[in-house]
């Protein structure tokens, strides 16, 4: 049985992939894993692939268990992961409760790490794990302090875990879109922490890209549309010092 497998799969990017994925793989079934059960079991109604439907919150150690009890019951092929799962929240680390900044790190990262180990075995050549991450990978960002550094773990996470796989053909992405329309920001900005997005993708826009990126053979990296490569590159080329105060002022933080 062949399967792929998409995490944060009721709403934003993570349904978007549910929906590309149904139109350009051949799966005999598509797991979709997010806490909404209302939401997703509505997404059988929109795709012809058999959706199995696991609702459940990934910060919780038994989820993991309860899929790896799935994966060794049915002994599938899984094809595909999308690791989708994850939020974040804006404003001073000070101001954030410790359950959201501790909470950030269990989500973007403990269970990416955790979603990934247990899939692997069911992993052959030409499989492919999905990081969704984000373009504060690549800069420390004040008043977004913990989730950037949680993006900075998947980035260089994803990258190292694509040369240990390449003797077995699978390949490790880092997904690493600028800012894209979804409900992240009804619960990552509540407070208005942040008021001032200069450009923002839609959904099917970044997930076209990224699956554009995975038919390539090769690359660790996805960053999709124009100005988000444009402020990938500035941020690699120029001081963190200067990135982090042109973020500051372009806040107007301070």
């Amino acid at each position: 049985m062949k399967i792929a497998i998409v995490t944060g799969a009721s709403s934003g990017m993570g349904r978007e992939f549910l929906l590309k994925i149904d139109k350009e793989y051949k799966l005999d079934q598509i797991w979709a894993i997010a806490r909404n059960k209302e939401r997703l079991d509505q997404l059988q109604s929109w795709v012809s692939t058999p959706v199995r439907t696991f609702s459940l919150d990934l910060t919780d150690p038994t989820s993991i268990d309860a899929i790896a009890g799935a994966l060794g019951e049915e002994q599938p092929w899984v094809q595909l992961l999308i690791n989708c799962s994850g939020y974040g929240k804006f404003g001073t680390f000070e101001s954030i409760a410790q359950s959201d900044n501790t909470g950030m790190i269990d989500l973007n990262c403990r269970s990416y790490v955790a979603m990934a180990q247990t899939v692997l075995p069911y992993m052959n050549r030409r499989g492919i794990i999905l990081n969704v991450d984000s373009m504060s990978a690549f800069m420390p960002l004040p008043h977004v302090a913990v989730y950037a550094a949680t993006k900075s773990f998947i980035l260089s996470w994803s990258r190292a875990l694509n040369v240990e796989l390449r003797p077995r053909g699978i390949r490790s992405i880092a997904f690493c879109p600028y800012w894209v329309m979804t409900s992240f920001f009804d619960r990552a900005n509540d407070k208005k922490a942040i008021e001032h997005f200069d450009k923002v993708y839609t959904t099917e826009f970044v997930v076209d890209k990224a699956m554009a990126y995975m038919r390539k053979r090769k690359g660790d990296t996805c960053v999709p549309g124009l100005y988000a490569k444009l402020l990938h590159l500035t941020a690699r080329i120029m001081p963190k010092r200067f990135v982090m105060w042109f973020w500051g002022k372009s806040q107007k933080l301070y």
